[in-house]
């Protein structure tokens, strides 16, 4: 069996979420949403917020999931380059590598135990919602997709990709290349200039020559 991570809710073509959100985007305050993710009094005070993304609450705006994401850099838990101890495990998920029906419930168990860990790897969260389909636990599998398009949703309302200034903010080398494969867009080069890594695609190939990533919060320049 060859798994693909294919649990999009809507089939949206990249180029149009451009096009509709150029006025709309807004780069993220980071140092806001440090004081708002602190604050106790807050709807986005941090503890209370991850609880409810980790019950799977199905009712989050996007400012919460905004305040989730980028809050999460400034958790002692960040670490941006941080490979999990059962990697190898979820790369034969991730290939589809002699994986059965009987390994569904194996596969759902080290999703959960590296979402416990790092609750913002898209590509496991991705994939844990189709582990759950497969498993014709929809329920759950809805729930964790409806999340994962809402954490999707907060990168893609932090800029247009379109030049650096105003490039896709994300928190982890790897959620750039979700965002490009659940628009099935393939990149040619990268490169890393200033604040941002540059994914260029194959000439004439899309409608952008490449998308550009704020990857700033790395360094802890904000």
């Amino acid at each position: 069996m060859n798994i693909k991570a294919f649990f999009i809710l809507f089939l949206i073509n990249l180029s149009i979420i451009l096009q509709a959100q150029k006025q709309e985007f807004q780069a993220p305050d980071y140092t806001l949403i440090k004081k708002n993710t602190e604050d106790k009094t807050s709807e986005f005070y941090y503890p209370r917020l991850l609880k409810r993304l980790k019950v799977n609450d199905t009712v989050l705006t996007n400012d919460q999931y905004r305040h989730l994401y980028y809050g999460f850099t400034f958790q002692k838990s960040y670490k941006p380059y941080k490979i999990n101890k059962n990697s190898d495990e979820l790369k034969k998920f991730y290939l589809g590598e002699g994986i059965t029906e009987k390994d569904f419930p194996k596969g759902i168990k080290l999703f959960e135990e590296e979402l416990e860990e790092n609750p913002f790897n898209l590509r496991a969260m991705n994939y844990l919602a189709y582990l759950y389909h497969l498993n014709k636990d929809e329920k759950t599998a809805k729930k964790i997709s409806v999340n994962f398009h809402g954490l999707l949703d907060a990168i893609l309302s932090s800029g247009d990709g379109i030049k650096c200034e105003t490039g896709f903010h994300v928190i982890a080398i790897p959620d750039e290349y979700v965002l490009l494969n659940m628009f099935q867009m393939e990149t040619h080069s990268q490169s890393y200039s200033g604040k941002c890594d540059y994914l260029e695609f194959e000439k004439n190939k899309y409608k952008v020559p490449g998308l550009y990533f704020d990857v700033s919060i790395f360094y802890g320049k904000f």
